[in-house]
């Protein structure tokens, strides 16, 4: 008839409503007392033995329940224990029954059976009584509750009908709605209870909750009610404070703490300042506060409704990473001085000033080169080469003026910019002071010795040149004062105006040159050591001037890059060598030159991808070669790019190796698939036993992580033949098995040597 309790309700409710029967004792000896006392006066009054029985079985069920509420105490009924709940409420319904029984037996009797009208209203008030705290107490479990009234009433109703008249009658009716309305009342604050209960479960849930998250959160979080006061702080937000200004600051004005901790100086007044009128705006916004302890925190200010939330997020490593990020964009990460982008963007800047202002006097721009760098790094190795770069800067920073602006302009070189106070007595002070830092010898890792500088020196007197001009002039100079010797400053003069002149013509001629498609391209075969086939051949740009005859490689291609004509030019290489290596077999593959200045101005995926879909060829017969100095100007570019390539099946080659600082880093950051040694290694292994060490050392090097390895330079018959016997090099290039060919003849050679071994003299083909 009832569905049981504990099926219908939520375990911590059903346990909760049982454990609210046993909750208190005295309850229920002041109802078994009041009972006890009033069959005891009907039983005294009457001399009936029945009443005499029922006293008798009100103490029975008082002990039964003392005892059984005594035993549930000490039962520690857990909160979700619904077996065990469910145990004590069948124990609690069976003295609950035998209560009501007795109260129904009390009022049959003495209605009935007794005819004392004393008896009748005692039995009857303290009954209904009785029923009123049976509500009270058991309204949580309907099934109890029902057979109590059932029991209690039909006992009254049936005395009632049975011992009286018409209005006995219409008192048993008004009985019978007593117990319907006290079942109605029941379930009425039962579902308040268990809403209410709900209520502050749910409540303490989500007050549980949020301070979980507050006390979890990275971030520290403070609400202002609508006086400014601080209503809420998480532990974060109060460590915060006690760094702003120290003690307990909650329930206080957030004014005050800001502006205590401006007077304590550990956030600046007009930082303080700003953050107080974003709070009192009320409109939000963020705020950073850079903190006097070094920590930078920011905060992010929201309102809404009278109430403003703080939430305090500390930024130091974020800043520290973005001072960093913006310090290798601008700064060279060995010497820490500018690095090539930084300055030209602000000599650039300051020339473009002077040129808008009239009389802005002079301008100096100084080049100074260390004499035999290379020669440092190759016997004392490139350690200790990084620590002359960097001990060089500094000898640079303390011999010039202050407002000098010093950067490393790659490899060995340095740049020096002067815009104001410039003359001719400075500039003679300036070169002087550069030469006199680098008379006293180095002393680096217990190695002792000597390393002077070369100075190239360029002034605009009008201000009208642009960098470019001023480098080409400095580096004029600079090239005079290597030629007369090292080790001394050269001035760019008008009798080297000749040759200033004759680059700017250069210039000129190759823009047209390259724009009517007047380059040529020659190819210098790699041969393998082993088998004595070409494997690969090397794309080499030409060019032949109408009035100067054959300009050098080293002589244009940088006139290329300062003219911004390298990336047509790599296109152009691209496409053209491409295309003839279509006419090779399919084992030989091409070799072409890239550019630091493709990293930065040409999209060098775009360039190869439309090289290989013109000609056809296939990806892993091409291979890219990459100097280090392309890679210390653009390696992020580079490395990005590279990577992508490598992916398609693209060959990369290290070009050069060991002409440059940092081969081991990019050796393990990019994706290599050979290493190109560079010919001054093998050029005195004939003569230098340390010298064919070496070599055999970078050539091992290679191998060891999974590089092919070519030698560069290779000229004679004897450094063949040491290098095939004492070295793990690969392949071989030099003019032992041929100089630069044009197409025809290279496709020649191709052929010829693929039938077999070849004789070693040189092949005399025109380059």
């Amino acid at each position: 008839m009832f569905t049981p309790a504990r099926k219908t309700m939520p375990a911590i409710d059903y346990v909760s409503i049982v454990k609210s029967l046993y909750k208190d004792r005295r309850a229920m000896v002041m109802g078994a007392l009041t009972c006890l006392l009033g069959t005891g006066v009907t039983a005294f009054k009457t001399e009936s033995p029945l009443l005499w029985a029922v006293t008798f079985g009100f103490v029975l069920v008082a002990t039964y329940r003392w005892v059984d509420m005594t035993l549930f105490k000490r039962a520690n009924v857990g909160a979700t224990d619904v077996e065990a709940a469910a145990r004590w409420e069948l124990r609690a319904t069976y003295g609950a029954v035998f209560f009501a029984f007795l109260c129904g037996a009390w009022c049959f009797i003495s209605l009935v059976l007794v005819d004392d009208p004393v008896a009748e209203l005692i039995s009857l008030v303290v009954t209904v009584g009785c029923l009123v705290g049976v509500v009270t107490r058991n309204f949580g479990l309907d099934r109890l509750l029902t057979v109590q009234l059932i029991i209690a009433l039909a006992f009254i109703a049936s005395g009632l009908i049975l011992g009286g008249g018409a209005y006995h009658w219409f008192l048993a009716v008004v009985m019978l709605v007593i117990l319907v309305s006290y079942r109605f009342l029941a379930a009425d604050v039962r579902e308040v209870l268990l809403n209410a209960v709900h209520s502050r479960v749910e409540a303490s849930r989500l007050a549980g909750e949020l301070d979980a998250a507050l006390e979890t959160m990275q971030h520290g979080l403070c609400m202002l009610d609508g006086s400014g006061l601080i209503a809420v702080a998480n532990d974060r937000a109060k460590e915060e404070f006690t760094a702003y200004a120290g003690g307990e600051w909650s329930g206080r004005p957030f004014a005050a703490l800001i502006s205590a901790a401006s007077a304590r100086g550990t956030i600046p007044q007009q930082t303080a300042a700003r953050l107080l009128e974003i709070v009192a705006i009320g409109e939000g916004g963020k705020v950073v506060l850079k903190l006097a302890n070094g920590r930078n925190s920011e905060v992010t200010v929201s309102s809404q409704q009278g109430r403003t939330v703080l939430l305090f997020e500390d930024i130091s490593e974020r800043v520290k990473a973005e001072e960093r990020i913006h310090f290798m964009a601008h700064y060279d990460a060995l010497t820490g001085l500018p690095n090539r982008a930084h300055f030209t963007d602000q000599v650039e800047a300051d020339l473009a000033r002077r040129r808008q202002l009239a009389g802005g006097g002079p301008a100096m721009l100084m080049i100074i080169d260390i004499d035999d760098f290379k020669h440092v790094n190759d016997t004392l190795g490139h350690l200790i080469g990084d620590r002359v770069l960097i001990e060089a800067s500094e000898r640079l920073a303390g011999a010039l003026a202050r407002d000098c602006l010093v950067a490393r302009l790659g490899g060995d070189e340095f740049i020096v910019y002067r815009g104001s106070g410039v003359s001719d007595a400075g500039v003679a002070a300036a070169t002087e002071a550069v030469l006199a830092a680098f008379k006293a010898p180095f002393s680096i890792m217990g190695e002792m010795f000597a390393t002077n500088v070369s100075v190239g020196v360029a002034t605009s007197e009008s201000g009208d040149e642009d960098l470019d001009a001023l480098m080409t002039m400095a580096d004029l100079a600079l090239y005079k004062a290597k030629a007369n010797g090292k080790s001394q400053a050269q001035l760019f003069r008008n009798e080297m105006d000749v040759e200033f002149r004759y680059r700017q013509r250069l210039r000129a001629d190759l823009r047209q040159c390259v724009t009517d498609g007047g380059l040529t391209l020659v190819y210098q075969p790699i041969v393998d050591i082993k088998s004595r086939r070409v494997v690969s051949c090397e794309a080499l740009a030409r060019w032949t001037h109408p009035e100067f005859g054959p300009i050098p490689p080293s002589l244009f291609i940088p006139i290329a890059e300062e003219s911004g004509l390298i990336s047509e030019i790599s296109r152009w290489v691209l496409a053209t060598a491409t295309a003839e290596c279509r006419n090779w077999p399919d084992d030989v593959s091409v070799s072409v030159n890239i550019s630091a200045r493709d990293f930065r101005n040409a999209d060098v995926p775009q360039m190869v991808a439309e090289a290989l879909q013109r000609s056809g060829l296939p990806a892993p017969q091409l291979e890219l070669e990459v100097t280090e100095t392309a890679l210390i100007e653009e390696r992020e570019a580079a490395t990005k790019i590279l990577s992508q390539l490598s992916k398609q099946g693209i060959g990369i080659a290290l070009d050069d190796f060991g002409t440059g600082y940092s081969s081991l880093s990019y050796l393990h950051a990019l994706p290599f698939t050979k290493l190109k040694i560079d010919r001054s290694f093998v050029m005195d292994i004939g003569s230098s036993q340390r010298s064919l060490k070496l070599l055999q050392n970078v050539a091992q090097l290679g191998k060891d992580i999974n590089l092919q390895v070519t030698a560069e330079g290779v000229e004679t018959e004897e450094q063949l033949q040491l290098i095939s016997q004492s070295t793990k090099v690969d392949h071989i290039q030099g003019f032992l098995f041929g100089v630069p060919l044009n197409a025809r003849d290279i496709g020649e050679v191709i052929a010829r040597m693929g039938k077999g071994p070849v004789p070693l003299a040189p092949i005399r083909k025109h380059g």
